[in-house]
């Protein structure tokens, strides 16, 4: 049984849902310390915009492009973290992409450790803010252009690795322990897995240290580069790899906990989507409300893709190769809505929706 010491996994990640209104200084309430938030306009083609405590909100990363950072403090996107979320711009000064009247959106938020402290447990000294209770650490360092290891400070393994080169134009880096350590993803792209020593150095994550090798997308000289970092809690998270059975009745994958949130993407073929769908915009099965990490592209509303979000995990409903392609497989990311049972539940299951 998926026991879980997080007994409400909102207080640690949560989706938010909201209609623009155009107010500068908009304040949005995810219900605690938010210090990284990925939002996208559902309703409209608009960039997706990612910012942290440690970066700073104003500072934006799109996950569909290879672009580098910007800081939008006059674009408005994001102008604050607060203790009970953060808050926005204007739409007329952000372009639309986050507080737009008649724009519909969508942010999905963790809790990492509010400021970031200086770490040292790498060759190269990095800045973490890290929520070790949840698996979660936003980690940001100053490339060398040289293989390196980088202090992650969760205290435990992760299991899946997000990075961003924050200064130049290269791809997203997605690294997940299903692909092993001599592999690697991109997350603006549609491709396969592509097998490279100088991303991970075939080394895989401690509980205090990610390793990086020479190329510019991981660890460019003298370029600015951020890690999100995730570590596997019981009952509240997991990362991990699930292959297609090519049905409608399709596969299901069992993460111990009923999942607010779910991303996947097919690693073993090129031209296949990173789909996101969570409980928030869909809140009820079937789920099909389908963003795509890797397009600016409007919330798709067809049932070609979908999935039943369940007490202990979720279950494909599509026989659609970018979701269940008989032999395929794919990677995914959950984050818990409840756990199947908390350790101060008194034992009593959580129920599908």
């Amino acid at each position: 049984m998926a026991y879980s010491t997080i007994i409400k996994p909102n207080t640690q990640f949560t989706p938010t849902i909201y209609s623009g209104n155009d107010v500068d200084g908009r304040a949005i309430t995810t219900g605690f310390q938010t210090d990284w938030t990925w939002i996208k306009r559902r309703n409209a083609t608009n960039s997706y915009i990612i910012s942290d405590i440690v970066r700073g909100a104003t500072y934006k990363l799109d996950s569909s492009e290879a672009t580098a950072e910007v800081n939008n403090y006059a674009g408005g996107h994001l102008e604050s973290f607060t203790s009970t979320g953060f808050t926005l711009g204007a739409g007329s000064i952000n372009s639309g992409h986050t507080n737009a009247t008649g724009g519909t959106y969508v942010s999905w938020n963790w809790k990492a450790g509010g400021t970031a402290s200086s770490n040292t447990d790498g060759t190269i000294t990095s800045s973490v803010s890290a929520n070790t209770d949840s698996g979660f650490s936003v980690v940001t360092w100053t490339g060398t252009g040289a293989n390196a290891t980088v202090g992650h400070g969760l205290g435990s393994v992760p299991k899946m690795i997000i990075l961003k080169n924050r200064d130049s134009a290269e791809n997203w880096i997605v690294g997940n322990t299903s692909l092993g350590w001599t592999k690697y993803l991109a997350l603006n792209l549609t491709d396969a897995t592509t097998t490279a020593s100088n991303i991970w150095q075939n080394t895989a994550p401690t509980s205090s240290v990610f390793s990086i090798g020479d190329s510019g997308k991981v660890n460019g000289s003298s370029n600015g580069m951020v890690v999100y970092a995730f570590a596997e809690k019981k009952g509240f998270s997991k990362f991990g790899s699930y292959t297609g059975n090519g049905s409608t009745d399709g596969t299901f994958i069992y993460t111990g906990f009923k999942p607010a949130f779910v991303m996947w993407k097919r690693s073993d073929s090129a031209g296949y989507d990173w789909d996101m769908y969570d409980t928030t915009r869909d809140t009820y099965n079937v789920a099909f409300k389908e963003l795509v990490a890797n397009s600016s592209g409007v919330e798709s509303s067809s049932t070609v893709l979908s999935l039943d979000m369940l007490s202990n995990g979720f279950k494909l409903r599509t026989s659609n190769a970018n979701g269940n392609a008989s032999g395929g497989t794919y990677i995914y990311m959950a984050f818990a809505e409840n756990p199947l049972v908390a350790n101060t539940s008194g034992g009593i299951p959580t129920t599908a929706r």
